[in-house]
């Protein structure tokens, strides 16, 4: 039986500025359209966020996430996660807001503190559409991506009695300790999805040592009690995916880790990317993942039973 593989499709995030690409969703009814697209080109679970749409800023107010979270629901099968990293800059009370109000199938759930550096860009980007970017940007360099060990409680018991399942990111290997400390206390039961992140200034580089270093211990950690999935930051998107792919795993791409779709080429949308990732997937033999096989794969509740 050929293997499943589950892409998720991050189609916004909360990094990236207007400025970087003109393709970057930001208004409520483009994220919309954004998040139905990459269902169409193969993706079987959307990790979203919300941005201000007259500025671009990212938004974690629930009031931000209803203007869309209804529309891709009534027109799409795919499977909703919202995230609870928001932005660098948020407190994690706001962070966590629309997860607990409207209670999806999958959250994000960030597994450490961290420096989160992408200052670099300004060494490229000059011009910007709004006065917000360039500090916001700069900033990255004296800030650090608070997750503490109460911070990722705090998160886990919001949510326990809601099933929500997570995409636990890990940035660095002691993230990958600091999940199997909370799956010892028993706030974290299998199966686990976990989300490798390489490539980000202040995490685990992207070399495919790293990715080796990850999957082996994830291995030792957790054996098969989880599902493991991968993104690459920009230009490393698709080569880690493709290893992830090599090493059994699951992938995850959009605009939200890279705004390219090849060499020098600005993704026209998120659809393009994932398309790019199914027919990877298709030419090594393996399957594309429906959202009803990624809800079995990963055991989550159903989209019946969220609150939006």
């Amino acid at each position: 039986m050929s293997r499943k593989v589950i892409i998720t499709c991050a189609v916004t995030g909360g990094i990236h500025t207007p400025s970087m690409s003109p393709h970057l969703p930001i208004t409520p009814s483009e994220i919309a359209e954004a998040a139905i697209g990459a269902r169409e080109a193969g993706a079987a679970i959307v990790h979203l966020h919300a941005r201000n749409p007259e500025t671009g800023q990212p938004d974690q107010s629930p009031e931000a996430y209803e203007q869309f979270l209804g529309v891709i629901k009534q027109r799409s099968d795919v499977v909703i996660n919202i995230t609870t990293g928001g932005a660098p800059t948020m407190l994690v009370e706001e962070r966590l807001a629309p997860a607990a109000v409207f209670k999806p199938e999958v959250a994000s759930l960030n597994m450490g503190s961290m420096n989160f550096g992408i200052y670099p860009i300004l060494d490229k980007l000059k011009k910007f559409k709004h006065d917000w970017e360039e500090p916001y940007i700069e900033g990255s360099r004296d800030r650090v991506f608070r997750n503490t060990f109460a911070d990722i409680e705090g998160i886990l018991a919001t949510c326990a009695d809601n099933n929500t399942r997570f995409e636990i990111e890990c940035y660095d290997i002691g993230h990958l300790y600091t999940l199997h400390h909370f799956v010892q206390r028993g706030l974290v039961t299998p199966p686990f999805f976990v989300q490798s992140v390489f490539g980000i200034l202040g995490g685990i580089g992207a070399h495919p040592e790293d990715v080796l270093h990850m999957r082996r211990t994830a291995d030792r950690l957790f054996g098969d009690d989880y599902r493991w999935s991968v993104l690459g930051a920009g230009k490393h998107q698709m080569p880690i995916a493709t290893q992830s792919m090599l090493l059994g795993g699951h992938l995850r791409v959009g605009l939200e880790d890279s705004l390219h779709a090849g060499r020098g080429r600005l993704a026209k949308s998120n659809a393009e990317q994932v398309t790019i990732a199914r027919e990877m997937i298709e030419h090594m033999g393996f399957e594309v993942a429906t959202p009803d096989e990624a809800r079995e794969i990963l055991n989550l509740k159903g989209g019946d039973k969220v609150d939006f």
